[in-house]
């Protein structure tokens, strides 16, 4: 069964023209004959990028109290039968790195519906009044690119681990407690 890095992030992140734009480039990378995996590697690098640089949109993981609630609720997918290999809370978006064994009751859908529901749900309480009830908390649907083999986990877990540090975000996120592995 699948092992995946997933990405996750909040409602408003990514201005819709880059957004629009990154997706049309990945299209036209694909029509110039590039292979999907190094066209989903290179989209993926570009798009994390725009959100390490954090442009626009919220930043609540900024918040300890709402880090947690995401963290806990990560480690929480252990409890339906997922392997949490590594995950990573920044400012604006999360990485995870799962797996998903043939045994579990949910997919990777329904899980990270669940994880929007629960974590939305706990961290619009936090913020309160500033985000009303309506909202969007996160963006809908999220990232997911396949692991291939070990040596690629290894690669992606490390990625994950140093991603604060290369987004060059301040001490406190690259040494806080929501980088696991």
């Amino acid at each position: 069964m699948p092992t995946s890095l997933l990405t996750l992030r909040l409602h408003g992140t990514v201005p819709a023209a880059t957004a629009r734009e990154l997706k049309a480039e990945h299209r036209r990378s694909l029509e110039a004959g590039t292979e999907h995996r190094r066209a989903q590697k290179q989209f993926f690098a570009r798009f994390d990028a725009v959100l390490d640089r954090a442009p626009i949109g919220p930043r609540y993981f900024d918040h300890e109290k709402m880090a947690e609630v995401l963290a806990g609720e990560i480690l929480m997918l252990e409890e339906t039968g997922f392997v949490v290999h590594g995950f990573a809370i920044l400012p604006n978006h999360a990485h995870l790195v799962l797996h998903l064994p043939a045994t579990s009751p949910l997919s990777f859908a329904k899980a990270i519906d669940l994880l929007h529901l629960r974590t939305g749900t706990a961290c619009r309480r936090l913020v309160r009044p500033k985000l009303p009830p309506e909202a969007e908390f996160w963006q809908v649907g999220w990232h997911e690119y396949e692991v291939q083999d070990e040596a690629e986990l290894i690669r992606l877990l490390a990625y994950v681990r140093g991603n604060a540090r290369q987004a060059g975000l301040p001490a406190r996120f690259q040494e806080w407690p929501y980088v696991n592995d």
